[in-house]
């Protein structure tokens, strides 16, 4: 299973984890760095995609079973 975590690396390497990680043996990881700055925008950027994705007929179709009835 895949886990997206918010952590801050400084300049020498070190992980300061944002929220609490159990991680039991040894794991690869995909570490993407992100301007202080560029933040919000890469968010607006991600929110924007997947609204492209989710917000369409054929998307609420698909879920339609799981709708609960009024």
């Amino acid at each position: 299973m895949l886990n997206t975590v918010e952590a801050v690396i400084d300049e020498s390497g070190h992980i300061q984890w944002l929220e609490k990680v159990s991680i039991k043996g040894k794991r690869r990881v995909l570490i993407t760095l992100l301007d202080d700055e560029s933040q919000e925008e890469a968010l607006q950027a991600a929110e924007s995609a997947l609204q492209e994705d989710w917000l369409n007929e054929d998307e609420n179709r698909a879920w339609e079973h799981l709708q609960k009835e009024a």
